[in-house]
């Protein structure tokens, strides 16, 4: 009897056991994180490794993390950054895998992530969150009223991911072969056609081919500000036979003719590089100085905004719902949002990116910084930019216009 007893309390202890890994194991590690105080959090984070998934196809942005933000990240809070460069749409998938094998600790603790490949994450709940709130930069330099900071492509942001730097659209030139360049997307027409086969776009779903077709949209709608609202496919399609014929007209007199598209920008910019077409566009109003910079555009190239102005995009940082090091990703996130991280992106030397932070919250030394920043001779004013910048339309319009264009441009 006795040692039926013993044999019942042993049962006891290792079920008790089990029951409380169970129960450990039923929580991600980021929940905790999220109910710390930031002393806390950045305590913990000190000594680990955080693994950071971005898109890699940019020299000067790899060197500006591999260079730059990795050695103060470990000087400042002895944590090890490794980035592990991967398109947004294959880092989603991998989420969303580890979602339905219920893998509760996965290997990605920061991501680089907007439009909707961020609602896809948001919708499957794939991101840790909301977790901004956390961030003292965030808090202290980040204006969180601003609609490019509250919504992401029309998408509520509800502190899921936190903006990591702003690009505005802009179109580069070559002002030995242009002198007048077009201001608006009529002109840009009249323009096509006195000089066939010096233009191009790269083929939507691309990102920049999607962009261009969004600024047809917006100069032909009568009212671009409902596209801000909740989707209605009964406006997109009472407005796009305008896109459509705008992108029909200008088509014959296309490099190739229009029979073929860059697939990507940069196809677009080797045209632009070889002399092929006079003109490339694109998000990053710094980008044509970069090139210039490292001798990849000729010194000639300019840059225009159109009148009517240009698509302004935000890019976001976010965490996913299974991070392994969920306090040394909030430690890296708040480090890329200090004005020095912000200031440092700035400058031509890695990136030239606009910043995320208003500047209007830094102290006055670092203001005066900002304003000294020689960000290249193709680079519009930030006070030019500002004054032409247009808002994103809603994910749901991106993806009808990009299917429209497959059907009413590309195979016709």
């Amino acid at each position: 009897m006795k040692k039926l007893s013993i044999c019942f309390v042993i049962m006891l202890l290792i079920l008790s056991g089990c029951s409380s890994g169970t129960e450990n194991n039923s929580q991600f590690a980021g929940e905790n994180s999220l109910k710390s105080d930031w002393k806390e959090i950045t305590t913990k984070a000190k000594g680990s490794k955080v693994n950071f998934f971005m898109w890699g196809g940019d020299e000067g942005i790899n060197r500006y993390i591999d260079e730059w933000v990795a050695p103060r990240l470990m000087e400042q809070f002895n944590i090890e950054l490794k980035r592990y460069p991967m398109d947004a749409v294959e880092f989603i998938n991998k989420l969303k895998t580890e979602k339905r094998a219920t893998k509760k600790s996965g290997v990605m603790d920061v991501i680089w992530v907007n439009g909707e490949n961020f609602k896809t994450a948001k919708q499957e709940k794939l991101l840790l969150g909301p977790f901004t709130s956390k961030l003292p930069n965030f808090q202290q330099f980040v204006d969180t009223e601003s609609d490019d900071i509250k919504y992401d492509f029309g998408f509520p942001t509800e502190g899921y991911e936190a903006p990591w730097g702003k690009v505005q659209f802009v179109f580069a030139y070559d002002s030995n072969k242009i002198t007048n360049p077009p201001k608006s997307i009529d002109e840009l027409k009249s323009w096509v056609k006195q000089n066939p086969g010096k233009f191009t776009y790269p083929a939507p779903p691309d990102f920049t081919g999607s962009a261009f077709i969004r600024h047809v949209l917006h100069e032909k709608s009568k009212d671009y500000n409902a596209y801000l609202s909740k989707y209605d496919e009964a406006l997109v399609k009472g407005e796009a036979d305008q896109v459509w014929n705008v992108l029909n007209e200008m088509k014959p007199y296309l490099w190739r003719e229009g029979k073929s598209y860059p697939q990507s920008l940069s196809q677009l910019e080797q045209l632009y590089k070889n002399g092929e077409v006079w003109m490339t566009l694109g998000y990053d109003e710094a980008n044509a100085s970069n090139l210039i910079k490292t001798g990849e555009f000729p010194a000639s190239t300019k840059t225009f905004v159109l009148d009517k102005g240009t698509l302004s995009n935000t890019h976001f940082l976010a965490i996913p719902y299974n991070a392994p090091n969920p306090d040394g990703a909030l430690t890296l996130i708040n480090f890329l949002l200090s004005p020095s991280a912000q200031m440092k992106k700035m400058e031509l030397e890695y990136w030239g990116e606009n910043m995320s932070l208003s500047v209007e919250r830094f102290p006055d030394k670092d203001r005066d910084i900002v304003e000294s920043i020689d960000r290249g001779s193709a680079t519009l004013s930030q006070e030019e930019l500002s004054s032409h910048q247009v808002p994103e339309i809603g994910a749901e319009y991106v993806q009808w216009l990009e299917r429209g264009w497959m059907k009413n441009v590309a195979n016709k």
